[in-house]
């Protein structure tokens, strides 16, 4: 049986508790926010049809990486894109899942850009 980590438990729990007071809705999706140690992801999810309406990360295509020093100023670069993906689409307002993370560093930094963008919270 392998062991659990302590703070991935207390995440989960967090996560859990904040999915039962948050849901996406076609009008209005919800913005979920997953961050690795090398990486950030953002997608906009309609949990009534359980969709994905589309996503944006350090990984995609059009992200240059290489350009932006630190992982701070790539996380609001990904919101920023983000964002534009979702004018396209007539998105104009979501709801804010920070993933169960702590509001700061990329995690605020990724909302930041995602507002300037265009995006209302």
């Amino acid at each position: 049986m392998a062991k659990t980590n302590p703070k991935m438990i207390a995440r989960q729990k967090r996560v859990q508790r904040i999915r039962k007071k948050i849901s996406g809705t076609p009008e209005r999706p919800r913005l979920r926010v997953f961050k690795s140690s090398k990486h950030i992801y953002a997608q906009l999810i309609d949990d009534v049809a359980g969709n994905t309406l589309l996503a944006a990360s350090t990984m995609d295509q059009d992200f240059k990486a290489a350009d932006i020093k630190g992982k701070t100023a790539q996380a609001h670069k990904v919101g920023e894109l983000l964002a534009q993906k979702a004018k396209v689409k007539g998105i104009e307002s979501v709801v804010f899942d920070r993933g169960g993370n702590i509001y700061h560093g990329r995690i605020k930094s990724l909302s930041e850009g995602a507002r300037e963008a265009g995006l209302v919270f």
